[in-house]
């Protein structure tokens, strides 16, 4: 084979032509996308390239023909904001993505968005960008791999690789991932550290002077370190025994951003910006390259198309293991087929009917016989909590997973918040398994950023989340959300449940379960609440219908009261009172809140409209106008039942606000525009 460039014959004695023919390809055609759309990050590419292709083209498992093969190896971009480097090397190796679209990086409907988002771009695992969050994603990529050969050795035995930078080393979620990852010993998890020394600000040791082998190695990894990181050979060696390792492995590879662009290479002005036409035209000058954009060698292609071809065998060799396996265990490959396809089992309704109800208990409480008697059933449902299983209610007597035993259901995520929710992400898209976590709604802050690439991957991860009110009590305003319930909703995509007794949080997990396009937080209660009996014949399935249920009718209302939560009986115990006073009186339990408000003309509405939640009114005002009971301040100290007392959380309140809005509304000039428009608040 003849190793040409566009301009000259140029050779390495270290790579070999060929592959220094590729990187260079890499590079330029990741600078020219970022030229081309004067927009993007070329100094990572250029810098990464070598690490890049060697792990794609001598280790990395895939088919592009096939991206989604169960037992391909995962690559994430944790890195993301280098993502012309994956487009690049997605395009070479053939998955779909012609250069048409690296023309159109970063445009407007173009298939090369400015970072990596899954189900956008073929090849991508994972949306990244938010730093640190694609490591903690492969983490949990890799303990799906590991939880997955523990119940199907005979079809499970990929690797999980991630290239990160300096930032995502220096966000917390890191050190949370890696110190899940070590601790749990995930030794087919490799990770390559993109070593640049160079933030947006400048050199990278001016805010972080971090050892970062000793700190992984303190982490319980195996470590290594390539000083160049232009070293294809060392590279490779570096991956060979990485994969060797039975720890997970972190490979500090020494790069200079923006390699070969004279003037701006190694500094920060090679990070967030294109290379400008006279650095970018020297650059290619340098390496024997001509001026024009977007060129592919055909000794490229052609190597890059038999690299596939061998992707093709290796994936052809895993689906012969798969034969065999149907064969000798029809049973056990059902099961698999079920869970890769995300199918509920059959007998779900009779497992969700036969829980008990009727009993006055904390919705956390219901939640977990519900978790419990799905769990034993249902053996892809896994996860666990931030160390707060018996407070969550997510103890459900299946085993633990270990380092020792990956074949439990239960995780002990610590106390680790933001990294259990990015763990899930990875667990859900490495496919297989049905994730869910649990903490309390308060600590929501620490792992919102990875509930928001839930919804905006569209991962069905279930968030258990409890001690949903200011009726956590002497805790104090630490511990008693407020905002957060409402700051949840805001997320587009996110499915909100609060139930009020038992009957609804058994819908919500029903609802939570069904869903398979987006995640499902459940907020429960802390306390004790009674079970309330419908008083409209709602169906079990309400939930996705019309998001809410009458619990207390009333033919021709004066006044609907509807209400979420802990505060649902409160509206019921007020609703009688009112009755009493002559103002007929109907309660809604809205659970799915947003689903309610886009079908509340089901229900009718009453000439007075009202809102009760412990929490921040805002969201509701577009149901209630200023009829809207909640909390817009900071909790309090003291016991629960005071506290809630203390912030009009009581049925003598609610009275009491009632009876204000309704005679407000009688002695209103009676129009249309008395009343808020009904839609989604």
């Amino acid at each position: 084979m003849t190793i040409t460039t566009p301009d000259t014959h140029k050779t390495t004695p270290r790579s070999g032509a060929i592959d220094q023919l590729a990187i260079d390809t890499i590079r330029f055609l990741a600078a020219d996308m970022v030229e081309e759309a004067n927009s993007g990050h070329a100094g990572m590419p250029m810098g990464a390239a070598p690490m890049a292709w060697t792990l794609f083209s001598r280790h990395l498992a895939h088919n592009p023909a096939d991206s989604a093969w169960a037992d391909r190896d995962r690559f994430v971009l944790s890195a993301g904001h280098g993502s012309a480097l994956q487009y690049a090397l997605l395009h070479l190796f053939g998955y779909g993505l012609p250069l048409s679209e690296l023309r159109r990086f970063r445009q407007l409907g173009s298939a090369t968005p400015g970072h990596p988002e899954l189900g956008h771009t073929d090849g991508v695992e994972t949306t990244t960008g938010p730093l640190g969050q694609g490591l903690a994603t492969a983490v949990g990529m890799a303990l799906g791999e590991r939880m997955n050969a523990a119940r199907y050795p005979e079809i499970t035995g990929h690797h999980t690789y991630a290239i990160v930078g300096d930032g995502c080393l220096m966000e917390g979620v890191s050190h949370e991932a890696a110190s899940l990852a070590g601790h749990l010993g995930l030794g087919r998890l490799i990770v390559l550290f993109d070593d640049n020394d160079i933030t947006i600000d400048g050199p990278a040791g001016q805010s972080c002077s971090d050892d970062q082998l000793m700190r992984f190695a303190a982490y319980g990894w195996h470590v290594a370190r390539v000083d160049d990181g232009t070293d294809v050979d060392a590279i490779d060696a570096a991956l060979t025994a990485a994969k060797a390792a039975e720890r997970p492995s972190f490979i500090a590879i020494r790069t200079v951003i923006g390699h070969g662009a004279p003037g701006i290479e190694g500094t920060s002005k090679a990070h967030g910006a294109p290379l400008g036409a006279t650095v970018l035209r020297a650059a290619k000058k340098n390496a024997g390259w001509g001026d024009q954009r977007f060129v592919v060698p055909a000794e490229v292609r052609e190597r890059c198309a038999e690299l596939a071809m061998a992707g093709a065998r290796q994936q052809a060799a895993w689906t012969r293991r798969y034969d065999t396996f149907e064969h000798a265990s029809p049973v056990r490959c059902a099961e698999w087929v079920r869970a890769q396809d995300r199918e509920l089992p059959e007998h779900l309704e009779e497992i969700l009917d036969g829980i008990e109800t009727g009993i006055d208990r904390a919705t956390r409480q219901t939640s977990q016989a519900v978790l419990a008697a799905v769990a034993a059933q249902m053996p892809e449902l896994i996860g666990g909590s931030a160390d707060l299983a018996g407070s969550t209610g997510t103890v459900t007597g299946q085993d633990a997973v270990s380092a020792l035993d990956f074949a439990g259901s239960v995780i002990h995520f610590g106390i680790r918040e933001f990294a259990m929710a990015a763990v899930l992400n990875g667990l859900s898209l490495h496919g297989g398994f049905r994730p869910y976590g649990s903490t309390f709604l308060v600590f929501s802050d620490y792992l919102r950023p990875a509930l928001r690439l839930s919804a905006l991957m569209r991962q069905p991860v279930v968030y258990i989340l409890t001690h949903d009110s200011v009726a956590v009590g002497e805790d104090g305003p630490t511990h008693q959300p407020v905002e957060h319930i409402e700051s949840l909703r805001l997320i587009p995509g996110v499915r909100v449940f609060r139930p009020a007794d038992d009957h609804e949080t058994i819908a919500a997990w029903r609802a939570a379960l069904r869903h398979t396009s987006g995640p499902s937080v459940l907020i429960l209660s802390r306390q004790t609440l009674p079970s309330l009996e419908s008083a409209d014949g709602t169906e079990p399935d309400f939930l996705t219908s019309t998001g809410a249920r009458v619990v207390r009718q009333a033919e021709q209302p004066d006044i609907d009261i509807i209400a979420t939560g802990s505060e649902v009986h409160l509206a019921v115990e007020a609703a009688v009172a009112l009755h009493a006073r002559g103002l007929v009186t109907r309660v809604i339990s809205a659970p799915w809140r947003e689903r309610f408000a886009e079908n509340s003309g089901v229900f009718g509405r009453a000439p007075v409209v009202m809102s009760v939640e412990a929490g921040t009114t805002l969201g509701w005002q577009g149901l209630t106008g200023t009829n809207a009971i909640g909390i817009d301040e900071f909790g309090a100290s003291g016991p629960g039942d005071e506290v809630l007392a203390h912030f009009g959380m009581s049925a003598d309140n609610i009275v009491r606000r009632a009876v204000a809005a309704a005679n407000a509304h009688h002695s209103a000039p009676h129009d249309n525009d008395q009343h808020p428009t009904e839609g989604n608040s």
